[in-house]
């Protein structure tokens, strides 16, 4: 279970964020500058709430007062709009990375192959399609295990067709392990086809929306 009662200041607003989240797909949705990316960096510890609590799984990530959880020690996978591969590593070294020093080389290969991307290993990233690169990059999110899943506009550079693919994939993968999910999307009929639940986040408040009348 994903816990969030915390308060972050931004320029022109705050992001108040106060939900709870269990076994779930959470799509997140708004305009531009809303505060959906920061929502995902205060959950990853890119960013620190100003107060609040942030907690998963009765691990605290982030409290008033208290020094906050590394990001290390989170155990949060985080897929970013760009995909932010390392251009200087193949295919395979990015996964492995994403691992650290806890690689687990049969998961990994579980990963590759559910994805679809054993034949690109050994392949740079400016060698691969977007649709590669967002495997390959989904892939390097999930190696290390995480006990939740982050993903920032993880679709919206793709073709139809390709973004269709990685979107069957990431229901398959969280039919199989069972972790929480939070993806940011501007595309309502996305977060139908893919959330449980959607949030629409206006000037950093965060409203539970009827999947439904979101179409």
């Amino acid at each position: 279970m994903l816990e969030l009662d915390f308060r972050k200041r931004l320029k022109q607003f705050d992001l108040q964020a106060e939900l709870e989240l269990g076994m779930e797909i959470m799509a997140v949705v708004g305009p531009s500058g809303s505060g959906k990316t920061t929502l995902l960096n205060c959950i990853a510890g890119i960013t620190q709430p100003d107060s609040g609590v942030i907690r998963l799984n009765e691990k605290t990530f982030y409290k008033t007062g208290e020094r906050p959880l590394r990001i290390q020690d989170r155990r949060v996978g985080y897929l970013f709009q760009d995909y932010a591969l390392f251009p200087h590593m193949t295919a395979g070294r990015n996964i492995r990375f994403g691992a650290g020093k806890e690689a687990d080389a049969a998961h990994i290969a579980e990963l590759t192959e559910l994805l679809g991307i054993g034949g690109l290993l050994d392949s740079y990233p400016h060698q691969i399609s977007g649709g590669e690169k967002q495997r390959v990059a989904l892939a390097r999110a999930l190696a290390a295990k995480p006990d939740l899943l982050l993903l920032d506009e993880p679709f919206s550079a793709l073709d139809d067709d390709t973004r269709s693919r990685c979107q069957q994939e990431l229901l398959r993968i969280h039919n199989l392990w069972q972790v929480p999910v939070i993806f940011v999307t501007h595309s309502r009929q996305e977060a139908a086809k893919l959330a449980h639940r959607i949030v629409q986040v206006d000037r950093g408040r965060l409203n539970l929306i009827n999947i439904e009348a979101s179409l």
